[in-house]
């Protein structure tokens, strides 16, 4: 017998939580935290103690959100929409706008950071180091797999802007792991 999916799990704790059951609200936060968590860290650029502020924004948030929850897509989607959301608008708090450009002269100099492509922890630092603008586009399509056009709606850029930037970032990343562009 195959466990439920969480979307079935969710729906009873969702209504309960809605309804200000605290248990059921932490059940829910258990559930997801993981991918919330994974999310916000590495558009925090892996840092680890704001990633943990804003993972936890993100929780109070979605309690203070929840009676309003339309049930429209599923609760997990829902969060995780809004976890990224806090996370952008962190950057932007902090004057970093998600898609600006950067100027060849703020580039990593390779010299300075000797990662190897193959070793997760030194792509993770990579791409932490990248510019807060380049990483956004950068974690959002190639490891949250969002598609350009749900970027391009997320910031406010006509989708060949995120195309652009994307493009720009993953340079950036490669000139960091010192490999060739």
């Amino acid at each position: 017998m195959s466990p439920a999916p969480i979307d079935a799990i969710d729906t009873d704790d969702v209504h309960a939580a809605a309804a200000g059951d605290r248990h059921a609200f932490e059940r829910l936060y258990r559930l997801h935290i993981g991918r919330i968590y994974g999310a916000v860290h590495r558009l925090a650029g892996y840092d680890h103690a704001r990633a943990e502020d804003l993972t936890q924004e993100a929780f109070v948030r979605a309690w203070q959100k929840l009676p309003g929850f339309r049930h429209e897509s599923a609760f997990g989607t829902w969060l995780y929409r809004l976890a990224v959301n806090v996370a952008l608008m962190d950057i932007r708090a902090r004057g970093a706008d998600p898609v600006r450009m950067v100027d060849d002269e703020h580039l990593p100099d390779p010299g300075e950071a000797p990662f190897c492509a193959a070793e997760r922890d030194e792509l993770q630092r990579a791409i932490g180091k990248l510019p807060p603008r380049a990483r956004a586009v950068l974690v959002l399509h190639d490891i949250e797999g969002w598609r350009h056009e749900d970027i391009g709606h997320e910031l406010g850029v006509a989708v060949g802007t995120s195309k652009a930037q994307l493009h720009r970032a993953r340079l950036l990343l490669r000139n960091a792991l010192g490999e060739p562009r």
